[in-house]
């Protein structure tokens, strides 16, 4: 933690204005017309007054991914319109716009490799290797969807304009998390999901909710164990948003694999029918969700049904510690609770972010309170004595 805390000490901190410069564009009417974006954040802080961004109470005010659209009111669409906001939302699924590495371990101080490794059906993953000297201790980490292994650039265009409006106009470094592993005597291994950062291309560029992507969770670990510095190390999986999901998808598609594998910390998994629905009630298309999934049918021949992470929960075979911000504005906090209920270990805590709207701070909660997660690896990450595994 001193290395990280130095660091921040060094850098010079201000605060965004309240009128972002960035812009984004408002389908309506049949015309597009340039709006300013009012991001309303200080710092990490996400704007919380009432009918500021809370969907709960009936404001539309998201705009997120490829293609959503942002709405000052529940207007009517004309159907053409609704073809176009639907078709482009739906392209996000199809073609998901990378993020780039802006950050990196150097940053910090920390010592590390670039590796590369196949995934389970040989789709080139990149990653960083931070090695712990001393330490028979691995975490391996991997990220939300649209982020890298090193964050999302929300603070930056197009990014900010995509996401601001949901409170989660704001930076998320990804960094001093490996940081804060480091230091407590982990060493990392974090890397990039297929078709994100700077990871291969697959499966036409789709984003599968977790189905493919459980071939690079799986590939991950195999790698580590494979490995001659890394093969006789415990492991535990630090798995976020897209990453975790993934990772339930993989301890049902190749259970075998994870048989090494102590503990998973998991932040925000969230269901693909739960996050489409909010975002198109946001825009008063609530109703319209059917003839969504139609369109991502149609772009990637996987419907919700398929992409189902609260079902996959229920394979998840090791001590496993969820987290969430209830409010969250983009989910609802009953699909995680349904997710933790069916994860059949009893070894198992979810515990919940209170206080913001914003999911971004839900993948910021590790660097500012890592306490109760490092407990968690701390907890489980001991070897077993004649092959047991722990929490069984």
């Amino acid at each position: 933690m001193t290395r990280l805390l130095c660091h921040l000490a060094s850098l010079e901190i201000t605060s965004p204005d309240v009128e972002a410069s960035s812009t984004f564009y408002e389908l309506t009417l049949g015309r597009t017309r340039r709006r300013g974006l009012r991001d309303g954040t200080c710092g990490h802080e996400a704007p919380s007054a009432p009918g500021t961004n809370d969907i709960s109470q009936g404001t539309p005010t998201d705009r997120g991914g490829e293609g959503q659209i942002m709405a000052e009111g529940h207007r009517t669409w004309t159907e053409e319109q609704i073809d176009a906001v639907l078709g482009r939302f739906a392209d996000g699924f199809s073609h998901q716009r990378r993020s780039p590495l802006l950050h990196s371990p150097a940053e910090y101080g920390l010592a590390h490799e670039d590796v590369s490794f196949p995934s389970r059906d040989g789709v080139p993953l990149e990653g960083w290797f931070i090695p712990a000297p001393g330490s028979n201790k691995l975490v391996i980490a991997n990220h939300p969807m649209g982020f890298t292994r090193s964050g999302m650039p929300t603070h930056l265009e197009p990014w900010h304009s995509e996401w601001a409006a949901s409170g989660n106009g704001f930076e998320v470094d990804f960094v001093p998390d490996y940081v804060i592993l480091h230091e407590a005597g982990y060493n990392v291994l974090a890397y990039d999901l297929r078709n994100h950062g700077l990871s291969g291309a697959a499966n036409g560029g789709i984003t599968s909710s977790g189905i493919f992507e459980a071939r690079d969770v799986a590939g991950s670990v195999a790698y580590a164990r494979s490995h001659p510095e890394l093969r006789d190390m415990t492991i535990g999986l630090f798995s976020r948003c897209l990453g975790a999901g993934s990772t339930f998808a993989a301890m049902k598609q190749f259970p075998e694999v994870f048989e090494p594998v102590r503990c998973l910390v998991a932040p925000q998994p969230v269901t693909a029918r739960v996050i489409v629905e909010r975002r198109l009630e946001a825009i008063g298309l609530g109703g319209r969700i059917d003839d969504f999934e139609q369109r991502i049918v149609q772009r990637t021949g996987i419907g919700f049904a398929a992409r189902n992470v609260r079902e996959w929960a229920g394979h998840v075979s090791v001590p496993t510690y969820l987290y969430q911000v209830r409010d969250d504005v983009l989910t609802h906090p009953s699909d995680v609770q349904a997710m933790f209920d069916n994860i059949p270990v009893w070894e198992k805590t979810l515990h919940w972010i209170e206080g913001t709207t914003a999911r971004w701070d839900g993948y910021l909660e590790f660097q500012r309170r890592p306490e109760p997660m490092l407990d968690w690896f701390t907890k489980y990450m001991v070897r077993p004595s004649h092959g047991a595994r722990s929490g069984t």
